[in-house]
């Protein structure tokens, strides 16, 4: 009677487990259509183009890994990754900095905090390449609004000293409030507490901010900088409405600038497959890294 007992319940058990999963699965199927139909099937699409050659209008030919081999041997694509480097290496330092200090002055509560936080964020809601025109015109070196305050011309973005800063500093200007929005709710879920604990201690604004706030806000970083980093190397509209056509002498190449005129105007839709591997190869890792160094140094307990 006992064992009948116990084998009619644990049945009960995994029924009621089968059911759980069954709705689990159900749930979740909306969400896994998306991934599988926008994520992973593009992928696929894209490696399968990295094998063939196809010019979009013609039939497309298998050719192994000859598009590899194309574009290992084509200094361009090299170029454009190093100059991607170069702009994410001045972009996201400066954007994650000033979007902090955005985000520590706002906290504070002072009068008219919230119509600026709705200021900062509009850049970034609006279309990139709708900013990048506004930005052509008032970086014009004729009748553009920003030499026209200088009272001088400087070719800001037909100097190819001056056009990948002028294009990062765009970029930066389109994000801070972005990463201010992150930064703000994470500063919001520090409690008072730990900030009074430190001042009982004798910490005082300089060593509460290092010591306490930053560490305390390492999972709000994580998160920024991976999403900003993503973003980052895959730029694209701002930088086309800017300098179009690769910026003077090639200086605002960017890698997804490269894939579109590959796959778009040469019509080499396989080296543009392969180069897109290449980039969402490269992000990959680049995120793993990025896992890896803060998952030895966050906490996400502030009791702790």
């Amino acid at each position: 009677m006992i064992r009948t007992e116990r084998g009619g319940r644990m049945a009960g058990q995994k029924r009621g487990a089968w059911r759980d999963t069954r709705t689990a699965y159900l749930l979740l199927a909306p969400s896994l259509f998306g991934i599988s139909a926008f994520l992973v099937l593009p992928i696929l699409v894209v490696a399968a183009l990295a094998l063939q050659r196809w010019d979009l209008i013609g039939p497309r030919t298998f050719v192994g890994l000859d598009n590899f081999v194309a574009v290992a041997a084509d200094g361009r694509f090299t170029r454009s990754l190093l100059i991607t480097a170069v702009f994410v290496a001045v972009v996201i330092p400066a954007q994650t900095v000033l979007g902090l200090v955005a985000a520590l002055l706002l906290n504070r509560g002072l009068r008219g905090s919230a119509a600026f936080r709705v200021l900062y964020v509009l850049p970034w809601i609006c279309a990139p390449l709708v900013l990048g025109v506004v930005w052509r015109w008032v970086l014009a070196p004729t009748d553009g609004a920003l030499n026209a305050l200088l009272g001088r011309r400087v070719e800001w973005l037909a100097d190819p000293a001056l056009a990948l800063p002028s294009v990062a500093a765009v970029t930066v200007w389109t994000h801070i409030g972005y990463v201010a929005l992150f930064f703000s709710a994470g500063l919001r879920a520090i409690p008072d507490t730990v900030h009074e604990a430190a001042m009982l201690d004798g910490a005082g604004p300089w060593q509460r901010f290092w010591r306490v706030t930053l560490p305390l806000l390492r999972p709000t970083t994580f998160f920024v900088l991976v999403t900003q980093i993503i973003a980052t190397f895959q730029v694209f509209d701002s930088v086309y409405a800017l300098t179009p056509n690769g910026g003077p002498q090639g200086v605002t190449d960017v890698v997804a600038g490269r894939i579109y005129y590959e796959a778009f105007e040469q019509r080499a839709v396989g080296q543009a497959a392969v180069m897109a591997l290449v980039l969402f190869v490269l992000l990959v890792a680049v995120t793993l890294v990025q896992q890896r160094w803060f998952a030895r140094r966050t906490t996400y307990d502030l009791s702790t």
